[in-house]
């Protein structure tokens, strides 16, 4: 199962970002998703699971906060902030977070953490990125995918 992980397009689905959602069996968005149209393009793709992010306001009343779900074998806790985790991980192999932009992939306590960055607008000069995974056998194998852009 081929897995495309982006969070924090706010309110951007950048043409590299569609090529990749093309080959995706299901998405995991992270949150900051700013409109509901980006969640009617990004369905048109794969089944998605999505979270409400902080900037997710009123038309985002009916996405979950977190979610858990659990795909070929792998069960992944999904939450826009990671500061809003719960105590416990029970049962958790991977972790999906947005919201500093920051690309993260690392394994810690038996568990692995992926915030995917922003593939929105850029901001804070980071670089624009998100991540294929692909799920076989309860494992994943997580690759990162940097989109070219301006430098300003």
């Amino acid at each position: 199962m081929k897995l495309a992980i982006l969070s924090d397009t706010h309110g951007l689905l950048r043409p590299e970002v569609v090529e990749q959602l093309k080959t995706a069996d299901a998405i995991l968005h992270g949150g900051d998703i700013n409109k509901q149209s980006i969640v009617d393009q990004l369905r048109q793709y794969a089944p998605l699971y999505v979270v409400r992010g902080n900037n997710d306001k009123e038309w985002a009343e009916d996405i979950p906060h977190d979610l858990t779900i659990t795909l070929d074998g792998v069960t992944f806790y999904m939450v826009h902030n990671k500061k809003e985790l719960p105590a416990t991980l029970n049962g958790v192999d991977v972790v999906v977070f947005g919201h500093s932009h920051k690309y993260v992939q690392e394994e810690k306590n038996g568990i692995l953490w992926l915030n995917p960055g922003s593939c929105g607008p850029r901001r804070f000069h980071q670089e624009i990125t998100m991540m294929m995974a692909e799920l076989a056998d309860g494992e994943i194998q997580v690759e990162k995918i940097s989109i070219p852009h301006e430098v300003r």
